[in-house]
């Protein structure tokens, strides 16, 4: 039986597997487990990802959820427990990043603990503190106006101050870039350092791959890391593990593809618009026509799958509740930003699960809260980690999922991650691993 190295929390699912990838891409053998009910105590895994949806509640439910993760990852063996936050730093003026961060340091008896959310592979850097997306602060980027978590201050060390509840306050110190820059010896010293002088969380200065290299040399024996995915594919090199094809092969795929949409991130905003422009099928969810007759407004979707799929069978077909900016607002202000995406997120599971009918087995999902609520309608316990389709967005793989008997890969994705084509190339990926007999 293998002993996992290392046990993860991410606070949604699409968080999850763009960890989970990073572990499985530097070669360890990777399961990720679909909150605490999915993980087993025979699990045969280097790496443990336990996906939570708890980016977005209540900070003393997502501070239970986040202890009963870390208490039976630790039930498992694991040496390091990853809290896996956005690299975007998704999160609402009260939290929860920082009352989770805090909550585990107390269990896990963590007097300094450093924060690195940056992913310089996809465009996510911190300098002095501030965070950037590509060449632009983040409270200039579109995240200034995500509909559940806005960010709109770029400076992480006063975002995470709001956030902290102990009393005395904890303080947060800054590892410059000057001092990650140096060596991993240097680095372990300031930790040193800037505990002495009352510091007990450090924001990490991250421009560059290097960086997060140096910062995995560091941490590798920390009790806990808090970070993004960008870490973790630095990590496993500390811990003798080296990339392999082996930890990413999956079964054969089979069946009909469908891509479901919930994000109106802009990136997702592309993909859509790239699906359909060239030539994709697309059947826009509209959440005003859910908010008067949900039951009726599903039934007309699965009644266009179904016309579609007779017409052409191998057709992948797109459902997606994607607008632009204004119209996101517009349906918030009418409906209750809560209650909007709850009615779409309810839509896309029932979607969903009537696809699996249809013999959907391949199926893509754009969002974190629609991903979340897809593979809990789904009864997804486990999924196993599979090739990259953009960074931070693997094909995954349930071997069991109640309404998907033989099996179902999925992709998880991201609101903000993805090229414009993400969605046809995640589908000639697939087939690419078909043709070659690379998957099992």
């Amino acid at each position: 039986m293998i002993a996992p190295r290392v046990g993860c929390i991410a606070d949604d699912f699409t968080g999850a597997t763009d960890v989970a990838n990073s572990f499985a891409r530097s070669g360890m053998r990777t399961v990720l487990a679909v909150g605490v009910a999915g993980l087993a105590a025979d699990l045969e895994a280097n790496a443990v990802v336990v996906a939570l949806k708890s980016r977005t509640i209540a900070s003393d439910e997502a501070v239970r959820q986040n202890l009963d993760a870390c208490r039976a990852l630790r039930k498992l063996g694991v040496r390091q427990i990853y809290q896996k936050i956005c690299s975007t730093f998704d999160s609402t003026l009260e939290g929860n990043i920082g009352p989770v961060l805090e909550a585990l340091m107390d269990e896990l008896g963590c007097a300094f603990s450093v924060v690195a959310p940056a992913f310089p592979e996809n465009g996510r850097t911190v300098y002095r503190g501030h965070l950037f997306v590509h060449d632009m602060l983040l409270s200039e980027s579109s995240m200034s106006r995500h509909p559940l978590t806005p960010m709109t201050d770029s400076n992480l060390l006063r975002v995470l101050a709001g956030q902290l509840r102990s009393v005395p306050r904890r303080q947060i110190g800054l590892l410059s870039e000057a001092i990650v820059s140096t060596c991993e010896d240097h680095l372990r010293r300031e930790f040193v350092a800037l505990e002495a002088r009352g510091c007990t969380i450090a924001i990490a200065d991250t421009i560059a791959d290097a960086d997060l290299e140096r910062l995995a040399g560091a941490l590798d024996d920390s009790a806990l890391v808090c970070a993004s995915a960008g870490l973790a594919g630095y990590l496993p090199v500390q811990w003798g593990f080296a990339p392999s094809e082996d930890t990413v092969l999956l079964p054969q795929p089979r069946g009909r593809s469908a891509i479901l949409a919930g994000s109106c991130s802009e990136a997702t905003n592309r993909q859509v618009q790239h699906f359909i422009a060239n030539g994709g099928m697309g059947f826009r969810l509209d959440p005003m026509e859910l908010a008067v007759d949900a039951r009726g407004t599903v039934a007309r979707v699965l009644l266009w799958s179904e016309t579609q799929w007779r017409i052409n069978p191998e057709q992948p077909l797109l459902v997606y509740s994607t607008a632009a900016s204004p119209s996101v607002f517009a349906v918030q202000e009418r409906l209750g930003m809560q209650n909007a995406g709850m009615l779409v997120e309810h839509a896309l599971g029932e979607v969903a699960v009537a696809w699996m009918q249809c013999d959907v087995r391949r199926l893509i999902v754009a969002g974190g809260e629609s991903s979340g609520a897809c593979v809990q309608a789904l009864e997804v316990s486990q999924l196993r980690i599979g090739p990259q389709i953009d960074p931070g967005v693997p094909w995954c793989y349930a071997d069991a999922a109640k309404h998907a008997p033989g099996g179902l890969h999925l992709a998880l994705k991201s609101g903000n991650f993805g090229s414009d084509a993400l969605f046809s190339k995640a589908l000639a990926l697939l087939a690419e691993e078909t043709s070659n007999e690379r998957m099992r």
